[in-house]
């Protein structure tokens, strides 16, 4: 296993919670790298290496650079993808669990939200990460319970409305 791979795994979490969706998005870009990229890099280099004076040619060191990049995100994916958690999306239950599409009230506005793994969390859509802070918060409450979050701004209180 190279350094890269050991250390990415090791700052990653063991589980990564994922739709198949997401784990198909994931293991596409994983080929693509492995096969296409690599091959166009590979003819990059090649160019370079034809272009004389590796010392000072920026077509080398410029693919060289954009190698090592692609090489780290391989083993990124490969990491994720061997620690893979397929989540199925929950519909109803008496709490929420990753997976589950709920909604929440604070201050008179309601929100809704869907509990999700880290890799597919977009607080824009509602999706939020299970190991933030208000995901952390959220996971394992009921209808009609307050949940307290702590934000940098203070706490901040929501009542949990439904479940779907």
């Amino acid at each position: 296993m190279s350094p890269c791979a050991t250390f990415i795994m090791k700052d990653m979490p063991e589980t990564q919670y994922m739709s198949q969706e997401k784990l198909n998005e994931l293991n596409e870009e994983l080929s693509h790298r492995k096969t296409t990229v690599r091959k166009e890099i590979g003819e990059a280099l090649e160019y370079a290496k034809q272009l004389g004076d590796l010392s000072e040619n920026f077509e080398y060191h410029d693919a060289k650079d954009r190698q090592a990049d692609n090489e780290k995100r391989i083993a990124e994916l490969q990491a994720i993808v061997l620690n893979a958690q397929v989540i199925t999306k929950q519909k109803g239950g008496s709490s929420i669990e990753i997976g589950t599409t709920f909604r929440a009230e604070k201050d008179g506005k309601e929100f809704t939200f869907t509990l999700v793994g880290s890799n597919e969390a977009n607080p824009v859509e509602g999706k939020i990460s299970n190991e933030s802070p208000i995901g952390k918060a959220f996971l394992g409450a009921s209808i009609d319970e307050r949940v307290i979050v702590d934000t940098p701004s203070g706490a901040v209180q929501y009542i949990v409305t439904a479940i779907e």
